[in-house]
């Protein structure tokens, strides 16, 4: 076990001292070390809801013989940050999400890793961190977001992009766009569409 490096031995004791500090017992440091990094945050809607995910796989490595220790990872979405300067750092997320999980995981000497990803950086950020750090790894989808319905037919947020032409081309209200705009995405869940997050998430 990696964990060995952080909590075997002589020299380990003040290593030992400070995971207790975080509220570990003996027993508990005794088991795999297991990171469960959650990218929950309030902002993106791929990942509002992940801390009930994240919640359920911590009791999964406990029912497994594991110690779960919770990390976090950002996640930025592509939707919000576009058309304006803050697209500039989505592709450079995704870098930092890997570097960041194996600084995390290599840092503490975790065993193994459940990551829950959910967004167009933050999967394949965790999928490239799971492989550099090789060690077991497993990748949950925070999934899709529902289809939002509006005037009896199936929209989602590429209906509101293709809504902003239509009033730009008098095709559509503004009226409607609002509507639209308040249909469009109902749910939590990455964006419903074939993007990076969903196609990643078929992987």
């Amino acid at each position: 076990m990696g964990s060995k490096l952080v909590k075997e031995g002589l020299t380990k004791a003040p290593h030992r001292s400070l995971f207790k500090a975080s509220g570990l017992t003996d027993e508990e440091m005794s088991r795999p070390l297991i990171g469960v990094v959650n990218s929950f945050n309030e902002i993106v809607p791929g990942h509002v809801g992940l801390n009930d995910i994240t919640e359920a796989a911590k009791k999964g490595v406990l029912m497994a013989g594991g110690t779960p220790l919770e990390f976090p990872a950002i996640a930025v979405c592509d939707g919000i940050a576009m058309n304006h300067e803050g697209m500039k750092y989505s592709l450079s997320s995704r870098e930092l999400i890997a570097d960041s999980i194996e600084a995390m995981t290599i840092a503490h000497g975790l065993d193994g890793l459940v990551i829950i990803p959910n967004c167009d950086k933050n999967v394949p950020g965790s999928m490239m961190a799971a492989a550099r750090i090789n060690i077991p790894a497993i990748v949950i989808s925070g999934g899709p977001m529902l289809a939002g319905r509006f005037k009896d037919k199936d929209v989602d947020l590429i209906s509101v992009f293709e809504g902003v032409g239509s009033v730009t081309t008098k095709d559509m209200t503004m009226e409607d766009l609002a509507a639209l705009e308040n249909s469009a995405c109902p749910t939590c869940g990455s964006c419903s569409g074939m993007f990076t997050a969903n196609s990643m998430n078929c992987m």
